[in-house]
């Protein structure tokens, strides 16, 4: 279900709680950012404008309204690569969480919902190629993949070929995962 992206005055008094004169006020002094309709004059609010207003003024944000971050899961079964690699992720403003093996990062896939996820191939219980057989197979085809791995050429295209959107030979350079993360992200991280 798509967000609408203008409100009307209504909306807002009510995500506000106050009233309709209240909301109309804010319009009318140029606290609230708002056009009107041609005809009746009615008033509509921008929800990026209205999110700015509830920022600027200190309020709430409705969780209808809260923004979603962008959440990556990293898989790899060493503590200390996984905390280095959310280092990175950390920098560049987006949520994360790390497990340590693939059974895990199956059970994290449906709960986390993470738009990304790093991807080591050399795991116990349940190595990075049944990971990501899993991932595709179970229709989580939006969510981006990016195998780091030291297993090799041979791996990482193997990994390519089951669905991997991108992969890198372990050590990977920071800047280089940094500019990975974000073209497969598409975005330059602008807020």
């Amino acid at each position: 279900m798509k967000q609408r992206k203008v409100l009307t005055s209504g909306e807002i008094a009510k995500y506000c709680d106050v009233t309709l004169r209240t909301a109309i006020r804010w319009i009318e002094r140029g606290h609230l950012k708002a056009y009107k309709l041609p005809g009746r004059g009615n008033n509509r609010i921008q929800v990026a404008d209205f999110i700015d207003f509830l920022k600027e003024n200190k309020m709430p944000i409705p969780e209808k309204f809260q923004e979603q971050n962008t959440r990556i899961l990293i898989v790899d079964d060493d503590l200390s690569v996984a905390k280095a690699l959310s280092r990175i992720i950390r920098s560049l403003g987006y949520e994360y969480k790390i497990v340590t093996d693939g059974f895990q990062a199956g059970l994290e896939l449906a709960k986390f919902n993470p738009q990304l996820i790093t991807l080591d191939l050399m795991m116990p219980k349940m190595n990075g190629f049944e990971v990501l057989s899993y991932i595709r197979q179970s229709g989580f085809t939006a969510t981006k993949v990016l195998v780091l791995s030291s297993a090799g050429n041979e791996a990482l295209e193997k990994a390519k070929t089951l669905g991997a959107d991108a992969a890198l030979d372990k050590p990977y350079d920071n800047n280089e995962i940094k500019e990975v993360i974000q073209r497969l992200l598409g975005d330059g991280n602008s807020d």
